[in-house]
């Protein structure tokens, strides 16, 4: 079975670390912002990173690769071109939310009060 697994939570919760636990395809809008070694985020570059998430998904699914995409995911409608995807190309898929319950801080920096608002405005369907 071809798997797609979409991997949700806050920063710092383990996002990566999980899904690199899944398959060995990881994909994430932070890598979008990686310049060597070094983290360098840029709040108008946010569209082109997750376009470069769906991208370089799609090439794995063309192939028939499985994938985990991670991604903080708070909205629905951040998932719904994957969903469409994993139509497209047969892929089963499974939202998994990481929960930062070992307390850890994120390693990008992410301002507290962005996550308290990340947080606020997170949609889980059950």
């Amino acid at each position: 079975m071809k798997t797609l697994y979409l991997v949700r939570g806050l920063p710092g919760s383990g996002k990566s670390t999980f899904a690199k636990n899944l398959c060995h395809n990881v994909i994430a809008a932070d890598d979008y912002f990686m310049v060597g070694d070094e983290y360098k985020f840029n709040q108008s570059k946010i569209k082109e990173a997750h376009k470069y998430c769906r991208d370089c998904t799609r090439i794995y699914m063309e192939i028939g690769e499985d994938v985990a995409v991670a991604n903080t995911f708070t909205r629905d409608w951040e998932m719904e071109e994957y969903f469409r995807m994993a139509k497209e190309f047969d892929y089963a898929v499974f939202s998994v939310i990481v929960e930062n319950r070992h307390g850890s801080e994120n390693v990008h920096n992410v301002p507290k009060s962005v996550i308290t608002n990340m947080r606020d405005r997170f949609e889980i369907k059950l």
